[in-house]
């Protein structure tokens, strides 16, 4: 941990795991006829998408996203572009890996693959979303919400909370990330933006307690 990072003390990380749990749906995952890896800060999920497309889980796997304050630096052609540019790296296909490289957020990554996948004459039924860990549940919440007539299915890395944070090296970056996405979870409902979703109480007073102790760069004005 970096000298300007903030201590995480045992208290916040017991609710930092709460929240981590909430957010991943825990799907059983099937083959689906196509997959789409949301762009982020984490080349982790474009290794997993790789991982799930030798698992013979779908055929057609779509990169989706532009840039954001976060990830200029670490992907400056775009998190799609680099995340394809990974897969193929890796050894998939060129023809299989579809690029979406404008979205800016995770509605747009929904909306725009979707047009990215018509363009190539592929009309889903079965879509698999892989994401980072913590992207899940907002994720399946924000397509359920602008792609109803398809059957939604969430994937991520398989880590443990500890093994997630130590990838990435940042605890309070992850912890921020954490707080931010079910500020979005809960949000955005009523925005139109996605369908709602439970938030048990133990979650939820867990969310409050991590606000209050200044894990909020994440958040958004509501």
């Amino acid at each position: 941990m970096s000298d300007n990072q903030q201590a995480i003390t045992e208290g916040q990380w017991h609710r930092a795991v709460l929240l981590w749990d909430y957010h991943q749906m825990d799907h059983h995952l099937r083959p689906v006829d196509v997959a789409i890896g949301l762009g982020s800060h984490d080349l982790g999920v474009a290794t997993h998408s790789v991982e799930l497309y030798r698992a013979g889980l779908f055929p057609t796997l779509v990169f989706t996203g532009g840039n954001s304050p976060t990830t200029a630096k670490v992907f400056p052609r775009g998190e799609a572009v680099h995340f394809r540019e990974h897969a193929i790296d890796l050894g998939v296909p060129a023809e299989a890996v579809l690029l979406e490289p404008e979205a800016g957020n995770t509605g747009q990554n929904v909306t725009l693959s979707r047009e990215v996948l018509a363009a190539a004459g592929i009309t889903p039924t079965t879509v698999m979303l892989v994401s980072k860990p913590y992207m899940e549940r907002r994720s399946f919440a924000t397509a359920r919400k602008l792609w109803p007539d398809v059957e939604i299915l969430c994937a991520s890395e398989p880590l443990e909370f500890d093994d997630y944070v130590k990838s990435i090296g940042d605890e309070k970056l992850v912890l921020d990330m954490l707080v931010g996405d079910l500020q979005r979870v809960i949000e955005y409902p009523k925005l139109g933006f996605a369908i709602e979703q439970e938030v048990p109480e133990d979650v939820h007073a867990a969310y409050e307690s991590l606000i209050h102790d200044g894990f909020t760069s994440r958040l958004i004005s509501s």
